[in-house]
């Protein structure tokens, strides 16, 4: 922009010294006149009088003005002569004035070279303009350009932008300059990307240690509530409440934490990998803690595509949800086809209402009854059910069962 604003100026500047130099000329300047080209002039037209040649013939060929003395106009055509500031010489006859011969020299000489006065001060205003375009040019090109490009990325760098290589040009003044700052944004893009990526793993390890560790608090509170049934004693009834409000305040600050790191997460990690499906039966064994399990049938026996930890999570979820706000005898059905095995697991509690069926997998959603139940729930069990079997390549599927419950169908895909 500033040399644009320095261009326009450059060019006022010589369009006032070209005005101010051609009035100069206009009205200053002056040249002499070639005097001997015109008394040779004035000899040839004496001789040429003498002659007899007639006087018309020799104003067309010399461009002169001849008046004789004998002519009666003669003092006035003299006096105008000398007042048009023509060349006059007298002319003689046997050694007396016979006439006046006027050279119009002056006038001609004079807007002659007032022409090439002006001629040559265009070309040399011309040719000071195009010299100092070209040197502004050259500097634009090859000093500013390439400065502002480097300021151009320098502002995109501290905005972030970390993906825009700058180019380079080793031909400029700059180009090593302009090498060296590519080299850095390598280098903090680098950065960035390790620091990105150890921020994540951070955030990964504290997610997952915080889900697993909800696993075995939810047992212990599970377990404190069958000793709470079977024992009577005060003493282990006042030891067993304080384990039990300890597991509660643990799970409280678990799900918080939790809750917070998966705000920026968005996702834990699903390595799926090959397992035996009779892994499934030994999850469902470890429920025996949360409260009755019903298995109707045996899991087929065949090679299942899962991660072993996320599986057991989301079984661990619908069981203790089950347990938690429907209260009944959960029961196990298996099902199998070419592709998948289902693992369907329903209790006899009140079901959910229709139109909130399509949410329970949506972060942070809680169901009616369980956000009026009283009972703790952080709304990312079955969100995060969810999204661990379609990881895996299989999926959570989620519905009333006819007649009264709530059922939720496990689709674990076969290798």
């Amino acid at each position: 922009m500033k040399i644009r604003i320095i261009a326009i100026l450059y060019t006022i500047v010589i369009l006032i010294s070209g005005i101010v130099l051609w009035n100069k000329i206009d009205k200053g300047s002056s040249y002499s006149i070639d005097m001997l080209d015109l008394n040779t002039k004035r000899d040839e037209i004496e001789t040429k009088l003498l002659d007899g040649t007639d006087i018309p013939t020799l104003e067309k060929e010399y461009n002169c003005k001849i008046v004789l003395v004998s002519d009666d106009g003669y003092e006035s055509t003299n006096n105008y002569f000398i007042k048009e500031g023509m060349s006059v010489f007298d002319y003689f006859e046997d050694g007396v004035i016979a006439g006046k011969i006027a050279f119009n020299a002056r006038a001609e000489e004079f807007a002659a070279r007032t022409r090439e006065a002006k001629t040559q001060m265009i070309w040399v205003l011309g040719s000071v303009y195009v010299a100092g375009v070209l040197l502004m040019f050259i500097i634009w090109y090859f000093y500013i350009r390439p400065f502002n490009k480097l300021s151009d990325f320098a502002a995109s760098v501290s905005k972030g932008n970390l993906d825009v290589p700058l180019n380079m040009d080793r031909h400029n003044y700059f180009g090593a300059f302009t090498e060296s700052f590519d080299r850095m944004r390598e280098e903090l893009k680098l950065s960035s990307e390790r620091e990105a990526a150890a921020n994540r793993s951070k955030q990964e390890l504290v997610a997952e240690i915080s889900h697993d560790i909800k696993t075995p608090v939810a047992t212990i509170k599970a377990t404190c509530e069958v000793m709470e049934i079977k024992y009577k004693e005060d003493d282990i009834q006042e030891k067993v409440s304080v384990i039990k409000s300890k597991a509660t305040s643990v799970e409280q600050l678990i799900d918080n934490m939790f809750r917070a790191t998966l705000d920026d997460l968005d996702e834990l990690k699903v390595t799926p990998r090959e397992e035996s499906s009779l892994i499934i039966e030994d999850m469902l064994g470890d429920l025996r803690f949360y409260g009755t399990v019903e298995q109707k049938g045996s899991v087929p026996e065949c090679l299942i595509l899962v991660d072993k930890l996320r599986l057991e999570q989301v079984i661990d979820n619908i069981a203790g949800n089950s347990f938690k706000y429907a209260g009944t005898t959960l029961e196990v059905e298996y099902k199998s086809d070419s592709d998948n095995i289902r693992v369907v697991l329903s209790d006899r509690g009140p079901g959910v209402p229709e139109d909130e069926l399509a949410m329970l997998t949506t972060k942070f959603y809680r169901g009616s009854d369980a956000s009026g139940s009283g009972k703790d729930g952080s709304g990312l069990g079955l969100y995060l059910a969810s999204r661990f079997m379609e990881k895996m390549g299989g999926g959570l599927e989620l519905r009333n069962r006819e007649g009264g419950g709530f059922t939720a169908e496990i689709v674990i895909k076969k290798v």
